[in-house]
C-alpha cells in the first residue's frame, strides 16, 4: 500500500524537499499497515457473507482476527503514548488519506501548522516503534552454521 499523498510529498523529493526523514516514512507506512491489519477502514461494499447478514454496527470483538485484535491492541498503545492532537493528525493523513489544507480548515489552525503536527507525531511514532535516523546494533553477529562441527584431523 502506497504512502498518503500528504506524506509523499514532504519526504520523497517534493517543494519541501526532505522534511520528513526516511525513518518518518518508515513510520507512517507501518501505522498504515497497522490500520490496514487492524481493519478500521469503512467497507464501501456489499458484504454477502451470511454471518454478517442481519448484523448491524461494527464487527464484535470475538469477529476479529487474532492479527486484527493484536494490531487495534498496539495502536491504543501508541495513542496513548502520542499528544491527542499529533495522534489525530496522523489518523486522518495515514487512515483516511486526508491533506494537509482539509485538516487545517476543519481544526481552524493556522496554515503549515498541521504539516509540523504531522512531523511531531512521525517523530514520536518512530520512536514509540524503535526506529531512529540511523540503524544502530551490534557490531557482528554469532556465526551461524547448518554444518556440524568438524574435528580436525592433525
Amino acid at each position: 500500500m502506497p504512502l498518503p499523498d500528504a506524506v509523499l510529498r514532504l519526504g520523497s523529493g517534493g517543494r519541501d524537499h526532505d522534511f520528513l526523514s526516511p525513518h518518518h516514512l518508515e513510520a507512517a507506512g507501518r501505522l498504515m499497515r497497522l490500520f490496514d491489519r487492524a481493519s478500521l477502514r469503512q467497507r464501501v461494499t456489499m458484504s454477502y457473507d451470511p454471518g454478517r447478514v442481519g448484523r448491524n454496527g461494527p464487527p464484535m470483538q470475538g469477529d476479529l482476527a487474532d492479527s486484527a485484535a493484536d494490531a487495534r491492541k498496539r495502536l491504543a498503545i501508541l495513542a496513548r503514548r502520542l499528544p491527542a492532537d499529533c495522534w489525530g493528525v496522523l489518523t486522518d493523513v495515514c487512515l483516511y488519506d486526508r491533506g494537509l489544507q482539509d485538516i487545517e480548515q476543519t481544526r481552524n489552525w493556522p496554515r503549515r501548522s498541521a504539516k509540523l503536527v504531522l512531523r511531531i507525531g512521525l517523530e514520536q511514532a518512530a520512536t514509540a516503534l524503535g526506529l531512529g535516523e540511523e540503524a544502530i546494533g551490534p557490531d557482528r553477529g554469532p556465526t551461524r552454521n547448518w554444518l556440524p562441527e568438524r574435528v580436525p584431523m592433525f
